[in-house]
C-alpha cells in the first residue's frame, strides 16, 4: 500500500470535512480541521518527503465567492510541487490547461462528464483532447442507494444513475523514472508498468516480441518492452528479443520493442521501458514513481 497526500481546500483554506456534509448553498461544511497554515506549506512537506501521486481538491463550486480564494491556494501549492500533485474540483475542458499550466501532473474530472445522471462521453472526448488522456483522472467516487453504489459529482451532492457496471476494463498502472544499464552504459529512463489489459485499453504499438502477459503479471517475470533509443543505442539496432538490461540494477529480459514514436533519442519518447505491475510494486520505494489506474468507460 502507498501512502497518497491530500490537500483538501474549502473557502480559501485547507480543510478536513466530512463529505457528505458539503452544501454549495452557504458553502457550508461539517469541519473535522482548518488549517493555518497554507496549502503551499503542506505541498512542501510533501514534496521535500518524496511523496507523488496526491491531489487538490477545490471544495468551492466555481459561482462560489469563495471560489478565487480556494484556486489561489490550489496555484500556491501546484507551485511550490510542480508535477508531484493532481487537481480536481470543477474541471472542464476550458481550465484544465490553465491547472496542468500552474505545475498539476493530472487534473481530476467527475462532474463535467456527468450530465442528467449519465456519462457525457462527448464532454470526455473534448476534455481528453485538451489534457491528453495520459494526464486525465475521471474520479468515480460513489455513495450507497438503496443495495447498490452510485456515482456521485458536483462535491458529493448529487447521485448520478451510473453504477460501477460503467467500468469495463481497468489496468493498473506505474510511471516514473529508472537506471537503465547494458554493459558499461547506463541513461535514466521512462519507466512504466501495466498489467496486460492495458493492451485492450490503449493498443501499445509493437513492432517486435510481445507486450505484457497474464503470466508475466502472475509470476512477477523481469521481462520488459524497450522503446526504439534503446533499440539503436545499446543494440546497434539488432534485434534484442531475449537480450537483458539492467534496472535499477536489476536485470530484465527483453519481450518486446515498441514501435517508433519520435526520433529514437535519449530525451525522446522512444527512451522508455515497460515491465509488468506487480514486478513494478517492488520499485514502489523509488520516490521518482507514481501508481494510478486507467480505466475504460463501456
Amino acid at each position: 500500500m502507498k501512502f497518497r497526500p491530500c490537500i483538501d481546500i474549502h473557502n480559501g483554506k485547507v480543510k478536513q470535512i466530512v463529505g457528505s456534509s458539503l452544501r454549495d448553498q452557504g458553502d457550508t461544511a461539517k469541519e473535522n480541521f482548518v488549517a493555518d497554515c497554507d496549502a503551499s506549506f503542506y505541498a512542501e512537506f510533501y514534496k521535500k518527503d518524496g511523496i507523488r501521486g496526491g491531489h487538490i481538491i477545490l471544495l468551492n463550486a466555481r459561482d462560489s465567492s469563495y471560489y478565487n480564494d480556494t484556486k489561489a491556494q490550489a496555484f500556491l501549492a501546484l507551485k511550490t510541487y510542480p508535477g508531484g500533485l493532481q487537481a480536481g474540483g470543477g474541471i472542464t475542458d476550458e481550465n484544465a490547461a490553465e491547472f496542468l499550466d500552474a505545475g498539476a501532473s493530472h487534473v481530476i474530472v467527475t462532474s463535467y462528464v456527468f450530465r442528467n445522471g449519465k456519462i457525457d462521453y462527448g464532454n470526455l472526448r473534448r476534455l481528453a483532447s485538451e489534457t491528453g488522456k495520459d494526464h486525465l483522472v475521471l474520479d468515480l467516487s460513489c455513495r450507497k442507494r438503496d443495495d447498490d453504489y452510485y456515482i456521485v459529482t458536483d462535491r458529493w451532492q448529487k447521485f448520478t444513475e451510473e453504477n460501477s457496471d460503467i467500468i469495463e476494463t481497468m489496468s493498473p498502472s506505474i510511471s516514473g523514472t529508472a537506471l537503465l544499464k547494458h554493459g558499461n552504459e547506463n541513461t535514466t529512463t521512462s519507466l512504466s508498468a501495466y498489467d496486460s489489459t492495458y493492451a485492450d485499453i490503449k493498443d501499445p504499438k509493437v513492432q517486435s516480441g510481445r507486450f505484457i502477459s497474464d503470466y508475466d503479471v502472475e509470476n512477477r517475470s523481469y521481462v520488459c518492452i524497450v522503446g526504439t533509443y534503446i533499440l539503436q543505442e545499446y543494440f546497434g539496432g539488432v534485434n534484442p528479443i531475449g537480450q537483458t538490461i539492467k534496472l535499477n540494477g536489476t536485470q530484465f529480459k527483453i519481450v518486446g520493442v515498441y514501435e517508433e514514436e519520435d526520433d529514437s533519442t535519449e530525451t525522446s519518447s522512444d527512451n522508455k521501458v515497460t515491465i509488468p505491475y506487480t514486478t513494478a510494486m517492488r520499485f514502489l520505494k523509488n520516490k521518482n514513481i507514481t501508481s494510478f489506474f486507467i480505466i475504460d468507460i463501456r
